[in-house]
């Protein structure tokens, strides 16, 4: 059997305005320690577009304090799971983390939350219930590589206008 496999660490700076929330890291991203290290996975390349930066170009370090200054915040809504590859159809037994208590005290100016992908958005939306404005986004995983980047930026780019 596969064993449980945890997350990586949240990445939500006490200034937080709009939460970006995965399902859980896929197998590079796990193993670079990094959000969205798979270099086919669009996420840097959408956020940088929405926020008019290169983030996909950056350094890792250079994309957070990036993320940080516009106020925008990373984790994932699966705290460990049991999973063999990367794809969310995948995932087994998973738990996931206390987001509506945690998000109270770590991120109080939190308005915003973006769901990246199905999977996230499916364990996550109740967080409406708590007061937050909710956004299900195309997931900028390789495997949903049937959706064209421009369609997935404009939904994107709508979350952040907003």
């Amino acid at each position: 059997m596969v064993s449980l496999t945890g997350g990586l660490p949240p990445i939500i700076p006490s200034t937080t305005r709009l939460l970006l929330l995965g399902s859980f890291p896929g197998v590079i991203s796990l193993d670079h320690a990094r959000y969205y290290a798979h270099p086919r996975n669009q996420f840097w390349r959408l956020v940088g577009a929405c926020i008019d930066q290169p983030l996909h170009d950056m350094p890792y370090a250079d994309r957070l304090a990036t993320l940080a200054r516009h106020d925008i915040g990373l984790w994932d809504m699966i705290a460990q799971c049991r999973r063999v590859g990367s794809l969310d159809a995948a995932v087994k037994d998973a738990s996931l983390h206390p987001l509506a208590d945690y998000l109270k005290t770590a991120a109080p100016h939190l308005q915003k939350i973006g769901f990246n992908g199905a999977l996230s958005w499916k364990l996550g939306h109740p967080l409406a219930d708590h007061g937050y404005a909710v956004f299900k986004l195309p997931s900028s995983s390789p495997a949903a590589a049937s959706v064209r980047f421009d369609d997935k930026l404009a939904v994107w780019k709508a979350m952040f206008a907003s």
